[in-house]
């Protein structure tokens, strides 16, 4: 039982009591109006599904696979569970606490002291004790809530950690689906020239046992050859490491990886657009920062509420018997009531500490958020220059495989009319390998380039990505 007269005082006083601390308000940080690598074309929405503008369902499903299985989404999902009972946890202070006490106690006393149990007191005796407690920590200065708001915030940061997770699992496996589908489109070009060379090794052969050819010329055939088939075990290699990094994320033990379309057939996404004051509201790690920042500020109000006294009440009602089924008879009835304050006189400099600390905190955590908003300014204009330059560069090396081939087709002509020699006909096919080769490279830059921009700008794509994910187990 409480006294009637405490609960009003203390329901009067939490109503009227107020937070110490600053609230939290955005910090101004510098936004430039638009971006200077934003190009006129730029149409790309931020909240589609831009993983399937690459037209190739064997990708789409990758990226669904890999929202259900990847391991790192779900312990970052698990983390958002912890973070949302610290909150429970944090806030429960605010509220009565209520609780029971039951014991059951069997005792003698000694009857060779001093002063002997009257003959009236039963030895030994039993007691037994039943209570219904209640406490209650007013919270005239907000320090629990303080600390709910920290825990709240806390959570939402874990959110946005969880969002920034799939904002890299989509992006991490399409760029290893892009870079597997090109290392197969050089593997392609490489055993084609592997072919086409062993069957000019076979016309030189015979060309020399008539005496018509060098055996410096069949040299030079059989030295391209060579070089030509080295350059198969890495890309294997290469195509094996690839398989088993997006096995990973797509939560499966390493192994082989299915295929859709050849690089040069897949869609090409449109490029985004955005303005950069709208990367404080999409970009999960600036959201995860700025949350952190809020926590900061919360937890340096509720240090500094431990300047105050803390005030609580208790009380308790119940019963004491030595009678098991008397326990809750009328004379068995005990209760009792009271409050408590408490607060610091001389603790050595440790409270003025703790505000210290919180202040540092809050700086830290206030550095942190600006240059999360630095580095999503940096990210997104390097994103859009790379969408422009590999683009133009992709064009650029497009013309020139075409001039190779009609070098290489003409040097051949050449040869074959006796006008040159076939260390002509060996540059032009060298050359136009390279070129194939580094254009199946320049396809899959250029559509990673897109993947960067999206990453970079973030957008409600994530909240998309998020609904096809699975819930932790």
């Amino acid at each position: 039982m409480i006294a009637p007269r405490l609960v009003i005082l203390a329901v009067t006083g939490l109503a009227s009591a107020c937070a110490v601390g600053p609230d939290y308000s955005r910090p101004d940080v510098p936004v430039p109006e638009a971006f200077a690598s934003a190009p006129e074309s730029a149409d790309g929405a931020l909240d589609a599904a831009w993983w399937q503008a690459f037209d190739d369902p064997v990708l789409t499903a990758l990226v669904d696979e890999a929202l259900r299985g990847n391991r790192d989404l779900v312990a970052a999902t698990a983390r958002v569970e912890q973070a949302a009972a610290a909150v429970t946890i944090a806030r429960s202070p605010i509220f009565p606490q209520v609780g029971y006490d039951g014991s059951a106690l069997r005792q003698q006393a000694s009857t060779t002291t001093a002063t002997p149990l009257p003959g009236t007191v039963p030895n030994p005796q039993t007691t037994y004790s039943g209570l219904l407690t209640a406490s209650w920590e007013i919270d005239l200065w907000g320090r629990i809530r303080r600390e709910t708001e920290a825990a709240r915030a806390r959570l939402l940061a874990s959110e946005e950690a969880r969002r920034g997770v799939l904002l890299t699992l989509t992006s991490g496996v399409v760029g290893s689906y892009l870079q597997l589908r090109s290392l197969d489109e050089q593997l392609a070009v490489v055993r084609q020239t592997v072919r086409t060379r062993e069957e000019s090794l076979r016309v030189f052969e015979a060309r020399r046992r008539a005496g018509v050819v060098s055996d410096l010329e069949l040299a030079q055939v059989r030295s391209e050859l060579d070089s030509a088939r080295a350059a198969i075990p890495s890309l294997e290699l290469q195509v094996e490491e690839v398989e088993n990094a997006l096995s990973v994320l797509l939560g499966r033990n390493p192994g082989p990886v299915e295929r859709g379309r050849r690089i040069a057939e897949l869609g090409v996404p449109p490029i985004p657009a955005g303005l950069p004051s709208d990367l404080l509201e999409r970009r999960p790690d600036v959201r995860q920062a700025e949350e952190t920042l809020v926590a900061a500020n919360a937890l340096m109000g509720a240090a500094r509420a431990r300047y105050f006294p803390t005030i609580s009440l208790t009380g308790a009602f119940g019963g004491v018997s030595q009678e098991l089924d008397a326990l809750f008879s009328g004379p068995s009835e005990a209760w009792s009531y009271g409050g408590s304050i408490t607060g610091p006189l001389f603790t050595a400099g440790a409270v003025r500490a703790q505000s210290a600390q919180a202040q540092a905190a809050r700086k830290e955590a206030l550095a942190a958020y600006e240059l999360a908003v630095q580095n999503a300014f940096r990210d997104a204009e390097n994103a859009l220059k790379a969408v422009q330059s590999t683009r133009q560069r992709l064009e650029i090396l497009d013309r020139q495989v075409a001039s190779l081939r009609d070098y290489a087709r003409l040097a051949r002509r050449r040869y074959e009319g006796g006008y040159t020699s076939y260390l002509e006909v060996l540059d032009s096919e060298r050359t136009l390998l390279n070129a194939e080769v580094t254009v199946a490279q320049a396809e899959a830059e250029h559509r990673n380039a897109l993947v960067g921009a999206y990453r970079a700008l973030g957008g409600g794509w994530i909240d998309l990505a998020d609904a096809q994910s699975a819930p932790a187990t």
